[in-house]
């Protein structure tokens, strides 16, 4: 081989080594959420890079020997012709051979080393780094076919590399880790807050990781502090009692003695819009109905406020009973005071400002 085809030969190993260095940094840092879109769109590169997200390992098997192997025949190709072409022009300082060859070995060994390095090395992780969800759809096709023509190869190495790491007890991971945990998430929030590119002037971004950490007897409204009314109550009584306080649901409680604190459930303004006045039971001097009282589900005030909020969707309850570790009644549970924990304050559709 001539000198000039070894220094031909020296670029084109170094643009394959920047191949198998970008597609491996690019399956591990693209982000799933961008290429599942256009995956489901059909496009047969978005495919083939999530396939390849999917199998992380053997992508990296397959990087990790290409880039093995280019390594490898960069020294032994480039490094004969180099160091011959270098012979020539120190032959003329007059140096004896022994010292021009170790010469001309160094100045070529330190050549090859910085455009590996930079050319081969930094230049496409960075740009793997910077662009990945493009990059693995430009990379990822052609290094998945490679791995398909040497499978018998790549699988033998990654399967040995899975049971050196079983007998150091570790589990290995076939595909690339795209979910992050929620102090993951309110990191990357608060940071991208630090350095404006995210904006959170409501707050709701903040309420919301706040939120999770929210137990019920955090937001319940204490037994001692609700506006409550007596079983018995008529229409008539009910809607004084909206038209002074502005509420539109009222807690119920017992009518018996010592029951004062017994809550019975609670009362819907529409609960009473709905009747028909044609009878004397619907009259609005007349005790409301028991039957019309809606239940009250009881929530363990240790409950995670976001657990809480599911049971009161699926039950369709507005309001719920906060209890103890004895089973006992320590407050109410709004549904509206649980939304303000997510979004701010909400005013009931019946409250006037005061």
């Amino acid at each position: 081989m001539s000198d000039w085809a070894g220094i031909a030969w020296l670029f084109i190993l170094l643009l394959g080594n920047a191949f198998f260095v970008g597609a491996e940094f690019a399956v591990i840092s693209a982000r799933r959420s961008q290429i599942e879109p256009l995956a489901e769109k059909g496009k047969r590169s978005a495919i083939t890079a999530l396939w390849a997200m999917e199998h992380a390992t053997l992508m990296l098997a397959t990087s990790q020997l290409g880039i093995t192997v280019c390594s490898l025949l960069i020294l032994n190709v480039s490094e004969p012709a180099i160091h011959h072409l270098l012979g020539y022009p120190l032959a003329l300082t007059g140096l004896p051979d022994g010292v021009v060859s170790t010469v001309a070995f160094i100045i070529t060994l330190l050549l090859v080393s910085y455009l590996h390095v930079v050319f081969g090395e930094m230049v496409p992780k960075n740009l793997s780094f910077s662009v990945p969800d493009r990059a693995v759809l430009i990379l990822a096709p052609p290094l998945v076919f490679i791995a398909r023509v040497f499978k018998p190869i790549i699988w033998g190495l990654n399967w040995f590399a899975n049971l050196v790491l079983h007998t150091m007890r570790v589990v290995p991971k076939n595909e690339a880790n795209s979910t992050f945990t929620l102090d993951e998430v309110a990191t990357i929030v608060s940071q991208s807050t630090r350095e404006g590119v995210l904006t959170d002037n409501s707050g709701a971004l903040t309420a919301a990781f706040e939120f999770t950490g929210k137990k019920v007897s955090d937001v319940a409204i204490p037994t001692a502090e609700l506006v409550t009314l007596p079983a018995g109550v008529t229409t008539s009584q009910l809607e004084r009692a909206v038209a002074k306080k502005g509420f539109s649901r009222y807690v119920i409680t017992g009518s018996g003695e010592g029951e004062e604190h017994d809550l019975l459930g609670y009362l819907h303004l529409k609960d009473v819009l709905r009747f028909d006045t044609g009878g004397d039971e619907d009259s609005p001097d007349q005790p409301i109905p028991l039957r019309r009282i809606r239940r009250l589900i009881s929530l363990p005030e240790t409950q995670d406020l976001e657990d809480a909020l599911a049971t009161m969707r699926r039950s369709g309850s507005h309001l719920a009973r906060a209890i103890d570790t004895e089973g006992q009644t320590t407050g109410v549970l709004f549904l509206e005071d649980i939304i303000e924990e997510l979004v701010g304050e909400v005013h009931d559709a019946t409250r006037r400002d005061s």
